[in-house]
């Protein structure tokens, strides 16, 4: 069985910004891969070119075993209703001249035009349901909504042509705290009942935690770290994945209290010079010659993989916290 996504080799570059250099990645049927990283890294670029709001420079992109970055607008269509999207923030990504019932209905009249006026209307209620509104809902205009409620409008209407596919690009960042929590619990829900897959991008690792399968750690345009959420919890290989978990906060005061602080470089470099070597390495502690004069492979470490020099193929891994492999 075909993953329902397979990205090999993605390049999105705008001009001289290389904001995507390389990227190979796959999200199984069901599944849910979540694509982390700091602002900046190229993880909605990623999830753009996969929809194909974007048409990337060069690379693979297969969803449900087809190739479409090179299929036209019209070759396009029949795939539309594969993959669906979620925004970061959904006041944006909805037409305030809208009513919601139109908005959510908006994919259907797009693919499914011989649905009847009454069929849509029926098939827009059982959307808003799934997700936790009224059908009253569908008669008032987003500005009249809640920043929760928009989000559910936004899931209800990437949901409503039942795709493989959910490419959810920081779906709670923009929402408040006591809000993003159901929000998640609401994705999780319909990922589980639905079972579609998910390629869930984020900065929020709780989220990641709660949510993902796998996680890939992408930095600078390229990917440093895969693997098993479990692995990457508990036995990060790459110094900059260890030092994103070090620095994700701790519910518990005394554990957080004991956890070693990872300090990195000042020296942010930009995707439009990246450096040389490992894209890292400018603001990693543990650097050295080898690092500047060649890009690391990635190493089979566990279940995963690692792009660092440090990461052996017996197993080794470096230990950003105490400056030493291990």
């Amino acid at each position: 069985m075909t993953d329902a996504l397979e990205i090999e080799d993605l390049r999105m570059h705008f001009g001289p910004v290389r904001a995507v250099d390389g990227v190979s990645l796959t999200v199984p049927r069901g599944g849910v891969t979540a694509l982390v990283g700091e602002s900046g890294s190229g993880k909605s670029t990623v999830g753009r070119c996969v929809v194909r709001l974007l048409k990337p420079t060069s690379g693979v992109v297969r969803i449900g075993g087809v190739d479409v970055t090179g299929l036209s607008r019209r070759q396009l269509r029949p795939h539309r209703g594969q993959v669906s999207i979620v925004f970061q923030d959904p006041a944006g990504s909805l037409d305030p001249r809208m009513l919601v019932g139109d908005v959510v209905a908006e994919p259907l009249r797009l693919s499914e035009r011989r649905l009847s006026r009454r069929d849509r209307q029926q098939r827009v209620a059982t959307s808003l349901g799934q997700v936790g509104l009224r059908e009253e809902v569908a008669r008032r205009y987003p500005h009249e909504l809640s920043g929760g409620q928009r989000q559910r409008v936004s899931i209800a209407r990437a949901l409503i042509s039942k795709p493989a596919l959910l490419i959810a690009d920081e779906p709670t960042s923009a929402l408040d705290v006591s809000v993003q929590a159901s929000v998640l619990n609401l994705l999780a829900d319909l990922q589980r009942d639905i079972g579609f897959a998910c390629l869930f991008i984020t900065h929020n690792l709780s989220a990641v935690e709660y949510l993902a399968d796998e996680i890939a750690v992408m930095y600078l345009g390229q990917l440093m770290e895969k693997g098993p959420r479990e692995q990457i919890f508990a036995r990060p290989a790459h110094p900059y994945t260890q030092a994103l978990l070090a620095a994700a906060p701790v519910a518990d005061p005394v554990r957080q209290r004991a956890r070693t602080p990872v300090l990195l470089g000042d020296d942010l470099p930009s995707a439009l010079d990246p450096p040389s070597g490992c894209r890292f390495r400018t603001r990693c502690p543990l650097a050295f010659d080898k690092c500047a004069a060649e890009v690391p492979p990635q190493v089979p470490i566990g279940t995963g993989e690692a792009a660092c020099h440090l990461v052996g193929a017996d197993g080794t891994r470096p230990d950003v916290r105490a400056g030493a492999q291990g």
